[in-house]
């Protein structure tokens, strides 16, 4: 129960903490911390999380990591449900929080300003269904790869978290016009709930293409990386 309890604490932290910047902080007057600040806040809550509880639970955060490490013969199925479930429960509960503070302010609209995923006329930058799935499946892939050669037995020690919030935050770098960035899919559950309506309709996307991702991923790896 201690590693359910882990990743739900820290599925939380990464929803309140990159969410919440792009909520409460991304165009604040005059100080707000925009496209950068926002990926490099999504960055550190994996950095900081995997520092604190990588060694309790591995600090998965993310439904299509605990699937892309299962894939590449790093974790158990029989985890898998229960982690999965300690991680959706933990991005809806901040999700939640994170209304709570956000619908303190006037004028503050759910449906326009929650930073949910989407794709088409709810994409940042006007992008495709078919531009959308693209990106959400490489980029969790190259998540993946991250992940896995980071933490490989073979790599260097104890740099792994700062390798997996940096890349994390490349990819918001590269993907927040596109989608606003899942590659999570309790990130996007976390906050979909709470818009409702297109949100939840456009929800399944942000499901299916970070888990093919992760596959994709977990295979590439596993055959880069296998020794003869």
């Amino acid at each position: 129960m201690k590693k359910y309890a882990a990743e739900l604490v820290g599925t939380f932290w990464l929803v309140l903490g990159g969410c919440g910047s792009a909520v409460l902080a991304a165009a604040f007057p005059e100080v707000g911390i925009g496209l950068h600040g926002v990926a490099l806040a999504f960055g550190l809550t994996v950095l900081t999380m995997a520092y604190a509880i990588g060694h309790i639970s591995g600090c998965h955060l993310n439904p299509a990591v605990s699937v892309g490490l299962w894939a590449g013969g790093r974790f158990e199925a029989k985890e898998l449900a229960p982690y999965i479930i300690a991680q959706v429960i933990g991005g809806i509960a901040a999700g939640g929080v994170l209304y709570l503070i956000a619908s303190g302010k006037a004028g503050f609209d759910v449906s326009g300003g929650f930073a949910p995923n989407g794709y088409g006329e709810h994409s940042p930058g006007g992008y495709s269904l078919s531009a959308a799935l693209i990106c959400e499946v490489v980029m969790t892939a190259f998540f993946l790869i991250v992940i896995l050669g980071a933490t490989d037995a073979r790599a260097p020690k104890g740099f792994a978290p700062i390798a997996i919030g940096l890349c994390l935050t490349l990819i918001h770098l590269i993907s927040i016009p596109v989608t606003n960035t899942s590659v999570n899919p309790a990130r996007s559950t976390g906050v979909a709930l709470y818009v409702g309506d297109w949100a939840v309709a456009q929800l399944w996307l942000f499901w299916l293409a970070p888990i093919v991702g992760a596959v994709i991923g977990a295979g590439i790896y596993r055959f880069i990386s296998e020794e003869k």
